[in-house]
């Protein structure tokens, strides 16, 4: 009778709740043998939380540097030419992610976070240098410049489903954090000595980070999962990205999550490169506003992308918060693009760093829709999918500045309020250049964050089409051009049985 209430006792024995906190530590079942042997040296989100904060710690001191490198180098073109090297890194960096993120699935993840984060560190020194080989080596950059994707796919790794949107939460805020205080110390820094100091700390950060990922991160993959040896000769033909990105078009829920992805990161990359020049020199912001604006903004989005993230996917799920962050994006652009008032910017600030929950709820919802082994492709092509987005915003952004005449190309260092929103545009122009400088002086002070509405509403009604996650099912090898089948023994879960869509997609790599 005691051994029945035992095993009674076992059986409904109620799930342990897990917090944000405890899942840095933790790893997956699938894992238990590799950590066994490795005990010693086990893969935490500590190693992926260290390697994004150093990264982008490092760039972050650049802002002021890379913005008077740009003035200097294209004084007459300088938002254009930032869109031009932007989209070149942008393009190479959607057609390699998922490449890469597929070869991390066979080769595992430590050998290519060496690669993405010295690739993505590699301009730095030549800042200093010689300002053409900066831009020309930081556009071939992008080829492998996915930092993100073997992170997202380090991080599926050493999780369970559903610890992983709070460890993706984390990983977001880790970037957010990071560029709280870098910017601020990278312009202190040279205000005190010199451009050329700032770019030695960068550059020694970077470096830092790559030997941290050499000597401490340990391989996050398991043995059985890797495959180092199953082609044993390299055919380029395999290595065709269009043939993988190809694929994607008969997956209509990667395909799906990725123009979600496309619609609503397009608007922020754009507002990344812009936002704070617009800051300065449109809306009148002194050079401490803008400071003071980033640090509690970063702040606020490490708070939305941890505590806040984790809640919403506990008790509304992974569709819902992605609903959530889209119309928080929505509302800050349209924020941004039709006010004109310093709180309104404030209050637009506020409500972006709540949006910042979309794209960590897109990849979490992913990595709980493919199977182990497939975690690196499918973050991938959502990195690359960003990536993308990351040389099309700046462009697409600068067109509409130039379209509705805002002039983006004045001093930094002027205290002069709204420095361009009040000079008068010639008379001699077109009637529709008149107009729409009209339409920007009197109903629309931010053109290019109103336009960026828009695409945001596109992904809302694109997401509505994402299915829901009301019954939990196993992880999956998507094909929708495969007719679902469900099981339907008694007692056993519904569960997805699926032909392998990503599987094709790593073969053909």
């Amino acid at each position: 009778m005691h051994q029945s209430v035992k095993v009674l006792k076992n059986i409904v024995k109620p799930k342990r709740k897990r917090v944000v906190g405890t899942i840095i530590g933790t790893r997956r079942n699938v894992n238990k043998d590799f950590v066994n042997n490795h005990a010693h040296n086990e893969a935490s989100i500590y190693h992926a939380l260290v390697v994004i904060f150093l990264e982008f710690f490092a760039w972050g001191l650049l802002t002021n540097p890379i913005i008077n490198v740009l003035d200097t180098t294209f004084p007459n073109h300088t938002l254009l030419m930032n869109g031009l090297i932007q989209g070149v890194k942008g393009f190479l960096s959607f057609l390699s992610a998922p490449l890469v993120g597929a070869l991390s699935d066979g080769w595992g993840r430590k050998p290519f976070l060496i690669i993405t984060v010295t690739f993505t560190c590699a301009p730095i020194p030549l800042m200093t240098f010689s300002p053409w080989w900066y831009f020309t080596i930081f556009s071939i950059s992008g080829a492998f410049a996915v930092t993100f994707s073997i992170v997202f796919a380090f991080v599926a790794d050493i999780t369970e489903v559903e610890d992983r949107s709070a460890a993706y939460g984390l990983v977001s805020a880790t970037f957010a954090a990071s560029l709280v205080t870098s910017p601020a110390i990278g312009a202190y820094l040279g205000r005190l000595y010199s451009d050329d100091l700032v770019v030695v700390l960068a550059t020694s950060i970077a470096v830092l980070d790559i030997l941290f990922i050499l000597v401490f991160v340990p391989e996050s993959l398991p043995e059985k999962l890797r495959k180092p040896n199953r082609d044993s000769t390299f055919s380029w033909d395999k290595a065709d990205p269009f043939g993988a990105l190809r694929k994607l078009g008969s997956d209509h829920l990667i395909m799906m999550l990725c123009i979600t992805t496309f619609l609503s990161y397009l608007p922020e990359a754009g507002e990344y490169s812009s936002f704070f020049v617009y800051l300065r020199l449109v809306m009148g912001f002194t050079e401490e506003g803008v400071a003071s604006f980033i640090a509690v903004i970063g702040i606020l989005s490490v708070f939305a992308q941890t505590v806040m993230l984790a809640l919403l996917m506990k008790y509304v799920g992974a569709k819902a918060t992605i609903f959530l962050g889209l119309i928080f994006e929505l509302v800050q652009l349209a924020l941004f693009g039709f006010g004109s008032q310093e709180s309104v910017m404030w209050l637009g600030g506020i409500v972006a760093s709540l949006g910042s929950i979309t794209f960590p709820a897109i990849s979490a919802y992913a990595s709980a829709h493919f199977d182990s082994d497939q975690q690196g492709v499918a973050q991938g092509v959502l990195t690359g999918m960003r990536g993308l987005c990351n040389g099309l915003g700046p462009s697409l952004f600068g067109i509409v500045f130039y379209v509705f005449h805002v002039n983006l190309n004045g001093s930094l260092n002027s205290d002069h309020s709204n420095l361009h929103i009040n000079q008068p545009i010639n008379q001699s122009t077109h009637p529709k250049t008149a107009m729409l400088y009209h339409i920007h002086q009197t109903i629309m002070p931010g053109p290019p964050f109103a336009f960026g509405s828009i695409l945001v509403i596109l992904a809302i009604l694109v997401a509505i089409f994402i299915p829901n996650d009301k019954v939990k099912t196993q992880s999956k090898r998507l094909s929708p051009s495969v007719p679902e089948k469900f099981s339907k023994e008694p007692g056993k879960r519904l569960v997805y049985e699926q032909e392998p869509l990503m599987t094709n997609m790593q073969e053909d790599i």
